[in-house]
């Protein structure tokens, strides 16, 4: 079972190797495949794994976390996210927070009530981490065609539409980040959470 307690030294370790994935993750070649103006993330996967094995909090927190990695690449890292702060700031920030914070945090509360009724002792693993990567795609384009839908792009970028590459990150993005986040983070939380078996607290069921 998983058992909900108050955080420990162990729990606040986790969460901080967690964090520190993330920012490892966020500047180097391991979070990202850029491909033109797009690019498809793997940052949700430490952000799941956390939220399966510490919590929606936890989730809710690594969430944070990856929101901040993402807002940063929009200072010239990241050429589509640099040109969106530059039509609309507040707009950007929202979108790189709102989306990830929810998803942590959902797919923590995913786990739960599903890890309740599971008898493979599997499946709630695997549908926690499929949430994830859905759920932050679609936050995430929801909000994309909310705010930038009709802006349209430089001519380095296509001179299109934002609203005409949206079928194209949900048919390449959404479907490569689905069976990634699907597979490693349904494995690695499983089995640290069959190697790590603790509590929020860190000590031993």
């Amino acid at each position: 079972m998983v058992k909900s307690r108050p955080y420990g030294v162990g729990g606040m370790v986790r969460l901080a190797a967690l964090v520190a994935i993330i920012i490892l993750m966020a500047f180097t070649p391991l979070g990202y495949f850029r491909y033109g103006a797009l690019s498809i993330t793997f940052i949700m996967i430490p952000v799941v794994i956390g939220a399966v094995i510490l919590g929606p909090g936890s989730g809710a927190i690594l969430g944070m976390v990856f929101g901040f990695t993402s807002f940063a690449q929009c200072f010239g890292l990241d050429p589509f996210g640099t040109f969106l702060f530059s039509v609309n700031p507040l707009a950007t920030i929202i979108m790189c927070f709102v989306p990830r914070i929810l998803m942590g945090f959902l797919s923590g509360l995913i786990f739960r009530v599903v890890h309740k009724i599971d008898k493979t002792r599997f499946l709630s693993y695997a549908i926690a981490s499929l949430s994830g990567a859905v759920l932050n795609t679609v936050m995430f384009i929801s909000l994309l065609v909310l705010f930038f839908g009709n802006i349209q792009l430089p001519a380095a970028m296509g001179g299109i539409k934002v609203i005409q590459i949206v079928g194209v990150t949900l048919a390449v993005n959404a479907l490569v980040e689905a069976l990634v986040c699907l597979v490693v983070g349904a494995a690695i939380s499983k089995a640290l959470q069959h190697f790590l078996p603790a509590g929020r607290d860190g000590k031993t069921n």
